[in-house]
């Protein structure tokens, strides 16, 4: 299989990826900052996904696991996002 071939043996599940449905339910999106699997962000490349109330938290000192890494702030976005 050629490097080109292999770039394209995802094509079909990035398609159904990004063709998933809005989410309308209040959410709450955590980011670590320390996180060295995807770098931290402001939300704003996933917020299409959401159509309902969306706050977003950059969690410090934390990495990709959190609800490992800060099950405090974890479950305070969870609690606080039943609130909505």
């Amino acid at each position: 299989m050629s490097l080109a071939e292999g770039d394209r043996q995802y094509d079909d599940l990035e398609k159904r990826l990004a063709e998933s449905p809005i989410i309308a339910v209040p959410t709450i999106t955590l980011d670590g900052d320390s996180d060295g699997v995807a770098p931290a962000s402001d939300g704003t490349s996933y917020a299409k996904k959401f159509s309902g109330k969306r706050s977003h938290r950059i969690i410090k000192g934390i990495g990709h696991n959190l609800p490992q890494e800060a099950p405090q702030a974890f479950v305070k976005a969870v609690v606080e996002v039943d609130g909505y």
